[in-house]
């Protein structure tokens, strides 16, 4: 997508990119229309990719989260688009979602309480000679970029992982090693390694451009180990077969840090994103 694009679809366009959930695809159009309850087969091989991650028990334990990623992007033509850092933080009891990222064109805040329904946002601006800079106010998340969000935190890893605890989700499996987690409409796949049960790819339909939905894939292609949990640390994101992004965790994976409301929400004061160096 070019920078001649509107300013919300290009922030939609780098928050794809740097797809940072470890096994799911935020901001999902549907792929088809969910199914009303579990399979068995779905059911089974969920509990194995629990196991694989460490064990429900301890996914279930997790309150909070934080990751910093670094990534180079290109866009669909196999132009560079630079390099990207990106600082998310998550909370499971409020529901919330922050994230800070820096990049030329693309740099960019959002905050979304998933209780609420409510957040805002800071955008890029597209016109500063300094690539860097947002524009330097926070604007309420309206329209699609909330659709989006609200996606975001829905399918957001944790949640994903433990979908057989949550009713609104239903978990099924469309083909041999293929576990599919339906929920408003969405659908997630996810292939299974039939020898680690560990996700090797997850796909669905990318909403970062709303008036543009793409066939997205996001590959797991390294791991770490964090607390007993794994966690993805190598990434590989794909748009209609094109590879948009490659991330790399660039700091280590935090869980239970005793995050509040009041971090996750606080504005910057200079309107730049809160990035770790």
């Amino acid at each position: 997508m070019s920078m001649t694009v509107s300013l919300r679809s290009a922030a939609f366009l780098v928050l794809s990119v740097l797809f940072l959930f470890l096994c799911s695809l935020p901001g999902q159009a549907p792929t088809q229309v969910s199914p009303r309850a579990s399979s068995q087969e779905g059911l089974q091989l969920l509990w194995k990719m629990q196991s694989a991650l460490g064990g429900a028990e301890k996914i279930a334990a997790i309150q909070d989260y934080e990751e910093t990623v670094h990534a180079q992007i290109w866009n669909d033509s196999g132009v560079s688009l630079g390099e990207v850092r990106k600082h998310t933080r998550w909370m499971r009891s409020p529901n919330l979602l922050r994230l800070d990222q820096v990049g030329p064109r693309a740099t960019y805040v959002l905050y979304f309480d998933g209780d609420s329904g409510s957040g805002w946002e800071m955008l890029p601006d597209v016109k500063n000679a300094d690539e860097f800079k947002t524009m330097g106010k926070s604007v309420e998340l309206v329209g699609g970029e909330l659709q989006f969000a609200k996606n975001y935190i829905s399918g957001f890893q944790f949640t994903m992982w433990l979908a057989d605890r949550n009713p609104a989700y239903t978990v099924t499996s469309p083909a041999q090693n293929v576990l599919q987690i339906g929920h408003d409409g969405n659908t997630s796949d996810f292939t299974l390694d039939p020898i680690t049960w560990l996700p090797v790819k997850t796909a669905g339909v990318s909403l970062a451009d709303p008036n543009r939905p793409v066939p997205a894939e996001m590959h797991y292609e390294s791991w770490t180990e964090v607390a007993g949990v794994r966690f993805p640390t190598q990434r590989a994101n794909y748009h209609s077969g094109i590879k948009l992004a490659e991330e790399t965790t660039e700091r280590t994976i935090r869980i239970n840090l005793g995050l509040t409301r009041e971090d996750l929400a606080a504005k910057p004061a200079d309107f730049a994103p809160d990035v770790p160096h």
